[in-house]
Parts: C-alpha cells; sequence; structure tokens
C-alpha cells in the first residue's frame, strides 16, 4: 500500500483509513486486522457482522464522517443486530459527502426504493468543521432478510430544491450570503426554493469555525440528487461578537462562492440524469449487486471514476458482471444485473 510514495511520511495506509478498519472491527465479531510496522501491508481476515447497540466510534479529522457513513451503511444491513452508533469528527468538509446529503437524500433513497424503514435515521447533534472537528452524528440502521428486486429507471423532472445551510462560530450573515447566491443561480430555472439556515454556537459548533451548504433536487418520481460544499479550515473567520460577517476559507473563498459552486453542482447533477446523483452511484451498485438473484435495473448518468471501479470490485468479489446500456438521446446509462441473493440468517 503506497510503497512508493518517497518520503517516509507519504507511504503505507492513512490514519483515516486504520481508523475505518477499527470500526469495521468493532461492527464486527472474528474479525483479525494485522498491519506491518511502516504500515505498507494489510492482512485482513473477515468476521461476522454483529452490529449492536450503544457503540462510538472517533473517526479522524482529516477525513469527513460521511467517509465512514457509507460502508457502515452497506454493511450494518446484514449484521445480526440493529446498529445505534455515534460517530464523531467532521461533519462537513469539502473532500466527502457531508451528513446533510446522508440526512436528506440516501437516507430517503434507502426507505422508499429499497424498503429499510424502520428505525433508519441519522441524527446531526453537533456540528463540527475541518481540522478540529467536534462534531457528532447518531446513526440508527435497521437489519434486512434480504433485499428487493428494484427496476428504477424513471428519473422524473425536478419539481422542487430544498435546501440547508450551516455556519459554526462565524457570523450567521455567511449563511444568507450563500442562500443569496445560490438562489441567484437556481432562480433562473425553477422557482421553488427554499433553503433553511442553521446557526450554531457553543458546545453545538464543534471546534473550529466553518461554514457550508447542502442543496437537494426533488423530482415528480421521488428521485432526490444532492450537491454540497463546505467551507476548508477558515483563517480569517470572524467571532460572533465581531461587527465584520465576512469568512474566507483557507482557499481564499468567501460565502458566496460556496453558494454559488453548490448551485452549479446540483444543476451539473440534474444535466447528468440518472435517478441518483454521482457520489451515490457507487452505493446503489452494491445494493443491486448483493440483492436478489432476478434481474434489477437502475438508469444512471455517467459513471464516475469511483463507480467503474465499484463495478470491477463487485465483480471480483461477487462474481457479478453489469450489463451497460447506454441511451444516447439522454446521456445516461442503463445498469442491469442479476443479484447474488445475498440472505441475513
Amino acid at each position: 500500500i503506497r510503497v512508493n510514495g518517497g518520503d517516509a511520511e507519504n507511504i503505507g495506509l492513512r490514519d483515516y483509513e486504520v481508523s475505518l478498519l477499527r470500526l469495521i472491527d468493532k461492527l464486527t465479531n472474528g474479525t483479525k486486522i494485522d498491519i506491518s510496522e511502516d504500515g505498507t501491508a494489510v492482512r485482513f481476515n473477515p468476521g461476522v457482522v454483529k452490529g449492536g447497540r450503544r457503540l462510538t466510534h472517533e473517526c479522524a479529522t482529516s477525513r469527513g464522517i460521511g467517509y465512514y457513513v457509507e460502508p457502515t451503511l452497506a454493511l450494518g444491513l446484514f449484521a445480526k443486530k440493529a446498529i445505534d452508533l455515534t460517530l464523531t469528527g467532521v461533519t462537513n468538509d469539502d473532500a466527502d459527502v457531508s451528513v446533510d446529503v446522508f440526512r436528506t437524500v440516501t437516507l430517503p433513497m434507502l426507505k422508499k426504493h429499497f424498503g429499510i424503514d424502520d428505525g433508519l435515521a441519522l441524527e446531526v447533534e453537533r456540528r463540527g468543521c475541518p481540522p478540529g472537528g467536534g462534531g457528532r452524528v447518531k446513526l440508527s440502521l435497521p437489519i434486512v432478510k434480504a433485499l428487493p428486486t428494484l427496476d428504477w429507471c424513471d428519473e422524473g423532472l425536478v419539481k422542487r430544491v430544498r435546501g440547508v445551510t450551516f455556519t459554526c462560530k462565524v457570523s450567521p450573515q455567511n449563511g444568507n450570503r450563500m442562500v443569496d447566491a445560490a438562489r441567484g443561480v437556481l432562480n433562473a430555472f425553477i422557482p421553488d426554493v427554499y433553503i433553511f439556515t442553521d446557526h450554531h454556537v457553543g458546545p453545538e459548533a464543534g471546534n473550529s469555525p466553518g461554514y457550508g451548504l447542502t442543496l437537494v433536487a426533488e423530482t415528480t418520481t421521488g428521485c432526490v440528487l444532492g450537491a454540497d460544499a463546505a467551507s476548508t479550515a477558515c483563517m480569517s473567520a470572524m467571532s460572533e461578537a465581531s461587527n465584520l460577517d465576512w469568512a474566507k476559507d483557507a482557499e481564499g473563498r468567501v460565502p458566496e462562492d460556496v453558494g454559488r459552486r453548490v448551485a452549479e453542482a446540483l444543476v451539473a447533477e440534474i444535466q447528468r440524469g440518472g435517478v441518483v446523483d454521482s457520489s451515490h452511484q457507487s452505493l446503489a451498485l452494491i445494493l443491486l449487486a448483493i440483492g436478489p438473484e432476478q434481474v434489477s435495473r437502475v438508469r444512471l448518468g455517467q459513471l464516475t471514476p469511483r463507480a467503474v471501479e465499484t463495478l470491477r470490485v463487485l465483480r471480483a468479489f461477487f462474481g457479478v458482471t453489469f450489463h451497460v446500456t447506454p441511451e444516447p438521446d439522454s446521456g445516461t446509462i442503463f445498469c442491469s444485473v442479476v443479484g447474488v441473493g445475498l440472505v441475513n440468517l
């Protein structure tokens, strides 16, 4: 693993990858993980996914909590017991899917199209921005016996856009500035746009200042597409008591830049097509592959490099091959597969 990284600091496993292995160890029973001294080799013997209540895990702050939630969703559905997991760390950063996207996009997708409803919830108790983190999220995940057959190809038309901005340890005016910038892009396409503002102070704001925006587009057929962005570590974030209401992040961006960027990203996701956005392609493909031994089908936009890699991994581990049929008129593709029939015994 990264044996040709040059200097000694860039070889081997990263801290967030080791943290993910520790989380998998907590969710399973009998798993054996051996990491070499320099971190360039891992021997992994999988155990049984057990789940359980009152589990806690402190995530590495170099990646967002979303990096840990996605594998937990795919793994925890086939656990022995329902999972009640509390994760601490960075809730919103500019590298991983935010917890707001999981709450407003991923969970509704699992409830509506995969029949996973009883007890499925994600609650953001505290916000945490990079580099300090300090956020806390509670994930409740039920178990399933088997996943249903899926024929999910009707993407529909966008009927409304909803969103939420958050501000932590900076002036609440930054939230309003992101809303104005996002609406400046979206109102040219659709009038039904409503964005909530969420201001945090004290312990609920985590350890570092920051701000961000999440937008969600809902279609007439019940599909949900999301886009999000957050400030990188704020260099000049003003305190709430200050009269100055501006805050630049480490890349020199102001709140208006974040608002426009997220709105344009959402429009790009809609233009891409498909019943899920690009950040959910991999999860949808995984759930189809472990579904029943019948043909399941889904319409996706242009495949991301991560989705292509997911298809290769699924073929290597499960021996399933997706049949990919492009539709030139819309630029979308149909992915169909006969699942492996994974059943929770």
